[in-house]
């Protein structure tokens, strides 16, 4: 089990992560949601031990992992960036990993480099961007960690090498139980991997739930009322709507059709709106990047003016 207990963590004056309380299950695939900024890849990098906190407890399995060997031989990171390796063939790459993490596989190495046809004698520097993220993926992966931090690890993949890489990380969880953190843009990625997520919004947690949780808590509503005279249909504000025990996150009518957001159990959802007597009423669920732009949408962040520029 990780566990972070009021983290805080700063650059220069600069607070990163503000009493961050998160809890992560071993065996769980854990994604790490958030704008850029948020503080997601400072999180990995704690994990990691690359960072040390200013504030807070954070231990993996009850040890702390900053300068702990130990602890360190059980974590893998995959960083965003690959220009590190740059110098390195595979097979060195390999054995300079290999000298650290006592658990290295060289049959499962060579399985997955002959599955996506790596050369070993060629410097990393000659590959693509995707070549690359293969490679330093492979490698996680035969050092049979019990926890691996990726951080937008399918950057530069093609889809089939995403499918590829997929699956090799689906087979680690399932036959070791390998505890896998995932930061990532690609909301798609984080719904097929990931079983919890936590969305992280200013270095604050704004919720850490099984997915399937998140996914029943927000619904897309689309309601008609019945007409007040022969020409208007019946008008409701906010207030009205949501009654108590929901909360509307997104609201707008189009003509005589009410767009809702709402968050909240679905039963009750149904049983407020149901009050008002509506002729139609429409429960959609919501993908994971809807979810998340409305909740982000909450929180001040206006995704409309990035598609602006």
């Amino acid at each position: 089990m990780i566990e972070l207990k009021g983290i805080t963590k700063k650059f220069d004056n600069t607070i990163v992560l503000d009493n961050i309380d998160l809890t992560i299950n071993k065996g769980t695939a854990f994604g790490l949601l958030g704008s850029n900024g948020a503080g997601k890849s400072t999180i990995l990098r704690l994990l990691s031990g690359v960072y040390n906190q200013e504030g807070g407890n954070l231990t993996i399995d009850g040890d702390t992992v900053y300068d702990n060997v130990e602890t360190k031989k059980r974590v893998f990171f995959v960083n965003d960036e690959t220009a590190q390796f740059s110098g390195y063939t595979l097979t060195e790459l390999k054995n300079f990993y290999k000298h650290y993490y006592p658990n290295f596989s060289e049959e499962l190495f060579e399985k997955m480099r002959l599955t996506i046809n790596l050369p070993t004698d060629k410097k990393i520097s000659t590959f693509s961007k995707g070549m690359k993220r293969q490679a330093i993926v492979i490698i996680a992966l035969a050092c049979q960690t019990d926890y691996l931090l990726l951080d937008e690890a399918f950057d530069g993949l093609d889809p089939t090498m995403r499918i590829i890489v997929k699956r090799m990380l689906v087979d680690a969880m399932i036959d070791r139980q390998l505890t896998t953190i995932i930061s990532s843009h690609n909301l798609k990625e984080i719904n097929e991997l990931c079983d919890t997520v936590a969305l992280l919004h200013n270095g604050k947690i704004v919720f850490s739930r099984d997915l399937d949780s998140v996914k029943g808590n927000i619904h897309k509503v689309q309601v008609v009322f019945s007409q007040s005279n022969e020409n208007q249909s019946q008008d409701y504000t906010i207030e009205e709507l949501a009654g108590e025990g929901l909360e509307i996150l997104h609201f707008e009518k189009s003509q005589s059709v009410y767009h809702i957001i709402v968050k909240g159990d679905t039963e009750l959802v149904k049983k407020k709106i149901q009050e008002k007597n509506p002729v139609v009423l429409d429960i959609i669920p919501l993908s994971l990047e809807e979810i998340f732009i409305y909740e982000m949408e909450v929180l001040g962040y206006d995704f409309n003016s990035l598609e602006n520029k």
